[in-house]
This record gives structure tokens, C-alpha cells and sequence, in this order.
């Protein structure tokens, strides 16, 4: 397995890993994704670290914090060969307590040592930030992150769904102040949904900013299941979830699936595992977070790694899945590009 460092930081991580959403599935949200219990939790933990996958991640309010427990149970006697990475900043209970939500010092603490005890550890590798919190001053929320750093509890920062400004903004806080910096930055990211290359991408590259990748199968619909003139799968989450993630129009999809179909043949892969492969060889991309229902799945998975596409074969995928972008950057893209290569089109900026 391919390890790769994450951001500037001096972590390195594998190129895939495991996302525990799967884990529970105690909220009717996540029981469309799975209901993995302990005992399965820890067969899929042992075929990753076979293949060479340690880094797990979850988050405080997967399944309401069964997707913690499960995960610290089924690494129990494990800890010093796995990395765990979790979330706090959303709302875990169902009351009305106004503190008990945002990335204030008094929610962040809390979650963090709720996290804690769920894991069963003492320390967290790396700590998101699940969303942006605008009604906390910044330097509150880095100030705690770096109380928590110091304390030993957490190794690493990252966040997750910041738009551009969100992120450049804390990381210059981060670095007047000499606190530490996001190392990790986890965002939506798949062959379906490429807006992460108009900004935040050209961004992690200047800042030295990792990506770690969710949805990468564009919340379910590139597990090559989903075909022109086939009804949607009996099994599958769009079910119940489809009309939370991200949209597109239906033409849109059966595009991209047909040349993932068409490099699948020619590769000998599936069209998931070609979908995987794509992101992999993006700029930024530190690791992209697989899911798994079952050790078919996650086998099926891991064989997205160690093989890379052919440049032709990335530029069809590129073509296929280019879609117009919003403001500023159609502008961007047509003008002064001989001084900002960062907005060429189509492809990943060239920084």
C-alpha cells in the first residue's frame, strides 16, 4: 500500500482507508449505509491492515456515536498499529441545549473527551472539524484545537467542508499565532462531483493542505450498479439518502458511467475500482476514504490501488465528467490563463 504524507505535516498515511460510517447503523440515516456490528467490524479491520490500509475513520455523530464504540471495540489490542480520525462540531443530542453544537471551546472539549470514551483511547490521530462554525471567533476555535494538541489528545487537525475562504482564513490565524495548522482538509471529491478543483484543490497545493476524500463514488451512484434504463437497485442507499447528497441530472451520470465502463474493459477493473483509481492520482489527494457493506465490498475496493490509469484514459474520464463551472471561475477558466495555470480546464490545476 502506497503511503503518502498528509499536507505538511510529518504523518504519512495510506491511500485508501476505511470510513466507519458503515458502522452501526443506529439513525435511520445510517442504517441506509449499514448496520455493522463488532464482530464483522473487526474481520473488515483485519483484511485493511492486510492489504496495508491503518487509517479508520468516523465521526461523534455516525449512528449518534455507536460508529466510535464499534470502531474502538474492534480495535481493542490494536491501538499502536491503527490510526483513528474523527468529527465533532455538529449537534449530537436531541435536546435544546444551545452549547452542545458548533466548534466553540466548551462543545469542542466536550466532544473531544465524548470521542474519547467512546474509542476507548486516549489520544486521536486526527481531529476534524466536521463544518465551519462562523459564530465562533476563529482564534477560539484554533486555541482549543491547540490545547488539545498540547494535552496529548489529539495528534493532528484537519477540517472538513470549509469553502476556500473558511480554510485560508484559519490557517493564517493558525500560523500569526503559532498554533498549529490544518494538516488534513476532508471534502467531497468523485468523478460526479469535481468542484473541489475550482478552489480548495489549487488552495491545498499553495498551503501544502492533504485531501482525504468522502463519497468518493459520488454518494453511491458510481458503483457501476446504476445504468441507463435500469431502475435503481433494490440495495442501495439513494433509497433512503439520495435526496440529502449532492444532485445531477440523470444523462449527466449515465455519461460518466459508459467511460468508466469503457476504461473498465480496457483496464480489466470494475467501474468503482477505476473511479477510485482516477482520484488517486489527482493533486492534493493524501487518501481516499472507502466504504463497505460487507468484505466482498471492501475487497472489491482495496483493488483500486497499486495500478494507475493510463493519461489518455484519465483526459476521457476528465471529458466525460467536465461540467461547467460556477462563478468566478468560467471567468477564470477563459481569461488571463496564461497567468493562472491553477484554472486550466478540464483536468486538475497544473501547481
Amino acid at each position: 500500500m502506497e503511503f503518502r504524507q498528509l499536507g505538511k505535516s510529518g504523518l504519512k498515511v495510506p491511500v485508501l482507508s476505511f470510513g466507519t460510517g458503515t458502522f452501526g447503523g443506529g439513525t435511520e440515516f445510517f442504517a441506509a449505509w449499514g448496520s455493522t456490528e463488532v464482530e464483522e467490524a473487526r474481520r473488515l479491520i483485519d483484511i485493511c491492515l492486510e492489504a496495508g490500509v491503518n487509517l479508520f475513520d468516523t465521526a461523534d455523530i455516525y449512528s449518534d456515536g455507536l460508529s466510535e464504540t464499534i470502531l474502538g471495540r474492534a480495535v481493542e489490542g490494536l491501538r499502536d498499529k491503527v490510526l483513528i480520525s474523527t468529527k465533532a462540531t455538529f449537534r449530537m443530542s436531541t435536546g435544546n441545549d444551545p452549547n452542545d453544537v458548533g466548534s466553540s471551546r466548551h462543545h469542542l472539549i466536550r466532544a473531544c473527551e465524548a470521542s474519547l470514551r467512546r474509542l476507548g483511547t486516549d489520544y486521536i490521530d486526527i481531529y476534524h472539524l466536521h463544518g465551519f462554525d462562523a459564530l465562533t471567533p476563529v482564534e477560539e476555535v484554533l486555541s482549543t484545537l491547540d490545547n488539545l494538541v498540547r494535552s496529548g489528545k489529539v495528534r493532528y487537525i484537519a477540517c472538513s467542508n470549509f469553502s476556500g475562504w473558511h480554510l485560508m482564513k484559519s490557517l493564517d490565524v493558525a500560523d500569526r499565532y503559532g498554533w498549529p495548522r490544518y494538516a488534513g482538509h476532508q471534502v467531497y471529491y468523485s468523478l460526479i462531483g469535481r468542484e473541489y478543483e475550482w478552489e480548495l484543490m489549487a488552495l491545498g497545493a499553495d498551503q501544502g493542505v492533504g485531501a482525504l476524500i468522502w463519497s468518493p463514488l459520488g454518494w453511491g451512484r458510481l458503483t457501476g450498479k446504476i445504468r441507463r434504463g435500469h431502475p435503481l437497485p433494490q440495495v442501495s442507499r439513494l433509497h433512503k439518502a439520495g435526496d440529502v447528497g449532492p444532485q445531477m441530472p440523470d444523462e449527466y451520470l449515465y455519461k460518466v458511467v459508459d467511460a468508466l465502463d469503457e476504461v473498465g474493459k480496457e483496464t480489466g477493473k470494475t467501474a468503482p475500482q477505476v473511479a477510485l483509481n482516477w482520484l488517486l492520482q489527482r493533486p492534493t489527494v493524501a487518501t481516499v476514504i472507502m466504504g463497505a457493506r460487507n468484505e466482498e465490498q471492501l475487497r472489491q475496493n482495496l483493488a483500486a490501488a497499486g495500478w494507475n490509469l493510463t493519461a489518455d484514459q484519465i483526459a476521457r474520464l476528465d471529458r466525460a465528467s467536465d461540467v461547467p463551472p460556477i462563478y468566478p471561475y468560467w471567468h477564470q477558466r477563459g481569461a488571463f490563463v496564461e497567468r493562472n495555470p491553477a484554472a486550466a480546464a478540464p483536468g486538475p490545476p497544473k501547481c
